[in-house]
């Protein structure tokens, strides 16, 4: 996204309805197209279940990735033209033979062999096809290697399917930008609703995972890319504490921010594929710690004033909390907070400035000569080159004011950056769960998503959520389906202490054990297409 950059805008730019919670799938009006893009079967299951049915036998890997790569060409490609994936990997059906081989030789490498996984096209893997940010100038950056996280997933016999497209340079590009857009893939269309804004840098991942193109994707963070695309596709997806994910091999914005995460239709997928993506020991195992009981007793701090403006998303989160008090949670009101500092917010994009530079000219000097453009002094003057390209919508603002920062020893970042941090971390998240005496912050994902608009570019309602405090602190955020608002969706998020990520994701999964309100993408063209609103709207 654009990374939440001034205030509530700095979240814009980074995001029937009856009061029925459980939002069941609906007729669309007479005159709308009749849907005819619902998943199989096979293909509408969860991560966990298609993983339990490799293991069975019931199905095999080149079944899963045919079929995968069936419903791309049917639903991404053609259809209602999501335009979520960027690239296949050629290898991906040679791949899948390999894992069926193992299995059938007693030999599988874990629950996630078998499993087609859709990669962020910020993201590198070692299979031939480019590592390009939705850019012409990366659209030969064909590296060869492994993103750690890759050769996680990779170690356990995932299938890496292919790459995602994204909001371009993961958004960071403009302050005029349009979230989905890139000059590669084109606009990313929100499944739900295609006119809809598919938010966030993730937004490929976001809607490919809902629209059942892979088992399960991956999204990066710096200030709520991973977060809005879950919140507005209606998925769950999960950004841990910074640092628990290696970042190598990512094109970067933010070294003190950047995370990758899962981006799945239930938390149990996402804790499997966390298994595999974290470093170190695993010496934790998210699946294990999966609990559907753990709210009971637990004390958990309600952000009102983060939950916005709007009636409709203030009932379906009122109707979330009741859930966790049905599960034994203890609710505790939290009316007030604000970042501490005068000029928080000019701090935190300042220090992306800086981090951005300094990092994506050390990525760029990495890539290979099929590069040209080595550093972002280079890429401004590439861009511009190819102006009828990169600069069609919009400008490169952030670029421009990126360039123009100093060395990240520079005083005036040292000193915004360990401000932003003290008033997210000790000042802001610690501070919220010691003074309440909560084990976790709770309040909306995001706001409901608005239309995609070229000509004003990314234009949002007022703000609800806080998850730039769990971004620039680094801690971990999980954002869960709460339902919809006239087929729109909704998310329910969790944010706690730094290194908390089994306990998030635990209290995730047990409220959505609980309240079961993902709903399936329905490919409106529209608002107007649903029968109540089109009611409405007609003359009398």
């Amino acid at each position: 996204m654009k990374h939440l950059l001034v205030g509530a805008a700095l979240a814009a730019i980074c995001a029937g309805c009856s009061t029925d919670m459980t939002a069941p799938q609906i007729a669309v009006a007479e005159d709308a197209k009749e849907m005819t893009y619902t998943p199989s079967p096979l293909l509408a299951q969860t991560l966990p279940e298609l993983s339990d049915g490799l293991a069975a036998g019931d199905i095999t890997a080149v079944e899963l990735v045919t079929a995968y790569q069936n419903r791309i060409e049917a639903v991404d490609r053609n259809g209602p033209t999501l335009q979520s994936v960027l690239a296949l990997n050629p290898n991906a059906l040679a791949d899948a033979e390999a894992s069926d081989a193992r299995r059938a030789a007693g030999e599988a490498l874990g629950p996630l062999d078998g499993i087609p996984i859709l990669l962020k096209d910020n993201i590198e893997s070692l299979d031939p096809v480019a590592t390009t940010a939705g850019a012409l100038a990366l659209k030969d950056n064909v590296t060869g290697r492994d993103s750690p996280l890759v050769a996680g997933l990779r170690a356990q016999g995932a299938i890496i399917l292919g790459k995602t497209n994204l909001s371009q340079w993961a958004n960071f590009r403009s302050n005029d930008s349009m979230s989905g857009w890139s000059a590669l893939g084109g606009q990313v269309r929100n499944p739900h609703m295609l006119d809809r804004n598919p938010c966030g840098s993730s937004s490929g991942s976001g809607a490919a995972a809902a629209a059942s193109l892979a088992a399960g994707t991956v999204g990066t963070e710096t200030n709520g890319s991973i977060i809005c695309p879950s919140n507005v596709n209606g998925i769950v997806g999960f950004k841990p504490t910074v640092g628990l994910v290696p970042q190598d091999y990512i094109v970067p914005i933010s070294s003190s921010q950047d995370t990758a995460g899962p981006m799945t239709k239930s938390v149990k997928g996402a804790a499997l594929m966390m298994n595999a993506m974290a470093s170190g020991d695993m010496a934790t195992d998210y699946v294990a710690a999966l609990d559907a009981g753990s709210l009971s007793g637990q004390r958990v701090g309600v952000l009102r004033f983060a939950e916005g403006s709007s009636a409709d998303i203030q009932a379906r989160f009122n109707a979330a909390l009741e859930v966790l008090e049905a599960q034994g949670a203890v609710l505790v009101e939290i009316e007030e907070f604000s970042p501490d500092g005068d000029n928080y917010w000019g701090d935190a994009l300042s220090v992306l400035h800086y981090e951005f530079k300094h990092t994506l000219n050390e990525y760029l000097a990495s890539t290979p000569e099929t590069v040209t453009a080595r550093t972002l002094a280079e890429l401004i003057e590439f861009n511009k080159a190819n102006a009828e390209i990169e600069l069609a919508l919009f400008d490169q603002s952030i670029f421009d004011a990126s360039e123009a920062k100093g060395p990240i020893t520079d005083e005036d970042y040292v000193r915004a950056r360990d401000a932003i941090q003290s008033a997210t971390r000790e000042n802001g998240i610690d501070k919220l769960l010691t003074e309440n005496d909560v084990a976790m912050l709770v309040s909306p994902s995001g706001p409901l998503s608005p239309r995609v608009d070229p000509v004003n570019g990314d234009t949002w309602p007022a703000w609800a959520g806080a998850g730039y405090l769990a971004a620039v602190a680094g801690y971990p955020h999980v954002t869960v389906p709460m339902g919809s608002v006239h087929g729109v969706p909704i998310g329910f998020s969790i944010m706690g202490a730094k290194d908390a990520d089994a306990d998030i994701l635990s209290w995730g999964y047990a409220f959505e054990q609980a309240s079961q309100m993902r709903v399936e993408p329905q490919y409106l063209p529209n608002a107007e297409a649903r029968p109540e609103i089109a009611a409405a709207m007609a003359a009398k």
